[in-house]
């Protein structure tokens, strides 16, 4: 069946859609499809959060189906630089790989054409993750023959495999869940863009939990992504609001149905103040929990004093995304005579952000230094930067 595309003003959808909060019946709840036109990752994290904030699914529950342009998306509560390979991402896939942050918990994920993203709207007393889930599973079987399994930590699996994360913003009186599949996603630009080593590092932040994956295509090469938009919408619609029940086409039909949905400022005012929260620096870096880095480097003999060999010990506090203190521990040997432990450049990098404008700023004063001796400690202290 074809997808009934309507466009409207912002006036109109809330006029249409606005309810008065209360304890909802299922007979009464109605169902739509709202699939973005965007393929940018912070117009649609703002078009999710936008409706979040400002819609009343009291009566109207929303699945919410989004792709984006390759990236990655971390958590609420994750450290960028633990998760992704920022550093490289801008030369992944031909235009980049951008990073974001969504709000809700949970672990990071890639994104790019070859994924479905999903996100189920309710009130926050309707709120069922696994009812969501159910209704993945069931069109996937119903239309591919496919038998995804919901894991202990109600992930979805095929063949022991991953295909999709799933995370979750609960509130009052909204709530959401979303989730992707893999389809067809490019498994090269995925491990590029997630590899990471976090040895010596401390920090609270969530730390996310590898998983083997599996595309859905290599399962059934017939199965793409855009047949999936009405395969997982269809199951949706015919579906009973707060049982996985089975209402086909009759209750299908008696649903508000698919809608494309324009993010912009004309249909969802302040939605681009929205975008430009997510794409800022002070959202996605700046809101990172405290972390520690500690690396050990070997000084060269012709810098000690002494025959015996010794490591010097560089360990960085980063706190809100900047740099908030440096430490050094160093061998006796390097400490006499020539370097007392406390390099101007090093001490400098002291709030600043812990990006590339920091890493420049070190370049540039290793130049100015003199002493060799200087300019071990302040190189080891940049590749500290670099390591992460």
């Amino acid at each position: 069946m074809a997808l009934v595309q309507q466009s409207f003003k912002m006036s109109a959808f809330l006029a249409r859609f606005s309810r008065a909060y209360s304890t909802p019946v299922e007979k009464d709840i109605k169902k739509s499809v709202f699939i973005s036109q965007s393929k940018d990752i912070y117009t649609n994290l703002a078009l999710e959060d936008w409706l979040y904030r400002n819609f009343d699914f009291t009566n109207h529950h929303v699945l919410m189906l989004w792709q984006n342009e390759p990236c990655v998306v971390i958590g609420r509560h994750q450290n960028p630089w633990l998760e992704a390979n920022v550093s490289e991402l801008n030369n992944i896939s031909e235009k980049g790989v951008k990073l974001a942050r969504r709000n809700s918990g949970g672990g990071t994920v890639y994104h790019d054409l070859g994924n479905l993203n999903m996100t189920f709207f309710t009130g926050r007393e309707q709120y069922n993750r696994k009812y969501n889930l159910e209704i993945v599973t069931r069109a996937l079987f119903r239309e591919y023959g496919l038998k995804l399994e919901i894991s202990p930590r109600q992930d979805l699996t095929l063949r022991n495999c991953k295909v999709s994360g799933t995370a979750a913003k609960l509130g009052r009186p909204s709530a959401y869940h979303h989730c992707t599949l893999l389809v067809n996603c490019n498994k090269v630009n995925l491990s590029q863009a997630l590899q990471k080593l976090d040895a010596g590092i401390q920090t609270n932040a969530t730390k996310s939990i590898k998983s083997k994956i599996i595309n859905l295509c290599e399962e059934n090469p017939k199965l793409d992504v855009s047949s999936l938009y009405r395969v997982v919408g269809w199951e949706y619609l015919r579906t009973q609001a707060l049982s996985v029940k089975d209402g086909g086409l009759e209750l299908a039909n008696k649903q508000k149905g698919f809608q494309m949905i324009n993010p912009t400022e004309q249909w969802f005012p302040g939605i681009n103040a929205l975008r430009d929260t997510f794409q800022g620096w002070e959202w996605r870096y700046g809101r990172t929990p405290k972390f520690t880095i500690t690396r050990s480097f070997t000084v060269p003999d012709n810098l000690l004093n002494t025959d015996v060999p010794d490591d010097l010990r560089v360990t960085m506090v980063v706190e809100n995304g900047k740099i908030s203190d440096v430490n050094l521990f160093l061998p006796p040997g390097l400490a006499a005579n020539g370097f007392s432990g406390n390099v101007n450049v090093i001490t400098s990098l002291i709030g600043h952000k812990f990006s590339e404008e920091a890493l420049d700023n070190l370049e540039w004063s290793v130049g100015t230094l003199i002493s060799d001796k200087d300019k071990f400690v302040t190189d080891c202290v940049r590749q500290v930067m670099q390591s992460v």
